[in-house]
């Protein structure tokens, strides 16, 4: 096995996706999934780092993958300050903040902190995050939200967002930096951002309550019930957040996070499934709306993409309401592993600039 291979972590709740890429293809992919009486021993998803290192080395060596011949780690970019996109070293900053979670507790946080865990046990073994879900580039207009004490914050599918964004400029032979698009990354969460010449001028805030509910979140709320609930539920920060990021939208509705499933329920005639589906299509479509208005009416056309797309009824749910801005293009899936992996040979090859985190 060669020497110029890359290690891609990108942590979820009850899993961790890993692979090992060599030259831009794939050579081993795995979900090593967490089962609950594993996970039940921890009370935060930080506490469960060395867990989680020890299922991936175990794993690796498995498969007879010897970390000695990887050239660097990559893990999926969490919550931190705002930053511009591209790719960073993992320091001692990026860690801490993740760790603090002072810009967002999720998952995702345990990416970075994951890739410089394992790279601090081999020698020469360099650690990275590829644009995390904080990258901003924000129209100024953007960021107001209705009350000064408030600013929207960028917290998107940034990864996946710009990979397929990139991904369909290259297949019309045209520059991602010289088109308009609206981008919709359907997935555990949904997020739908407006691309303008390479920027993402706005977007949904995908985490804390802001847009379509999804199979997990909520997406936005009537603040003043909101707050009227805060008051009477009797329920702590902790437990209102967490309904707000995990336990809303279609677990809240139907007792599921899978959307697949709700598809399947929708096929087999389940109706109450079918209207809450709709809706949740019915959202998507007013966010795209608002996003077209964001780009003056003139795009380039809409991207659909996600583990949600590979649901034809619901993606045509949306076609039917949009079309007529632009041409619709479904990309089902991620792209999220693939673009960490290439841009992080670019960057150790020095084609890509590594940007520091401060």
């Amino acid at each position: 096995m060669n020497q110029d291979l890359i290690l891609v972590i990108n942590p979820r709740s009850i899993y961790t996706r890993v692979a090992i890429y060599e030259n831009y293809n794939v050579l081993f992919l795995k979900d090593i999934m967490h089962p609950d009486q594993d996970l039940g021993r921890f009370s935060h998803y930080l506490e469960q780092v060395n867990y989680r290192r020890d299922k991936i080395l175990s794993e690796l060596d498995n498969n007879g993958i010897c970390l000695d011949c990887i050239q660097a780690v990559v893990g999926r970019g969490g919550l931190m300050k705002p930053v511009k996109s591209g790719i960073y070293e993992i320091n001692d900053a990026i860690v801490s903040d993740l760790k603090s979670a002072e810009f967002g507790d999720d998952y995702v946080n345990l990416g970075g902190i994951l890739a410089k865990e394992i790279a601090l046990l081999y020698p020469n073994l360099r650690s990275f995050i590829v644009d995390p879900v904080t990258v901003d580039e924000y129209h100024e207009l953007a960021r107001f939200t209705g009350h000064k004490d408030f600013e929207k914050k960028s917290i998107f599918h940034t990864l996946n967002q710009k990979a397929m964004a990139k991904r369909h400029a290259k297949a019309l032979m045209r520059k991602y930096e010289e088109m308009k698009l609206i981008v919709v990354h359907l997935g555990s969460g949904i997020s739908i951002g407006a691309h303008c010449n390479g920027s993402v001028i706005d977007a949904n805030q995908a985490l804390d309550g802001d847009g379509p509910f999804s199979p997990e979140r909520t997406g936005s709320l009537p603040v003043g019930d909101l707050i009227r609930y805060c008051f009477n539920s009797g329920k702590s920060e902790a437990e209102l957040l967490d309904m707000v990021h995990y336990r809303g939208g279609l677990f809240s509705y139907l007792g599921t996070y899978s959307a697949l499933e709700v598809d399947a329920m929708v096929n087999n005639g389940d109706k109450k499934a079918e209207k809450v589906f709709e809706a949740m299509a019915y959202q998507v479509s007013k966010e795209i709306g608002a996003m077209f208005a964001v780009l003056n009416s003139e795009i380039d056309g809409i991207i659909i993409t996600g583990g949600i797309a590979n649901s034809r009824w619901f993606v045509n749910k949306i076609i039917d309401r949009v079309s007529n801005m632009g041409p619709v293009h479904v990309y089902p899936g991620v792209m999220e592993l693939d673009s960490m992996a290439q841009i992080t040979l670019s960057a150790i090859r020095g084609d890509e600039e590594i940007l520091e985190y401060k």
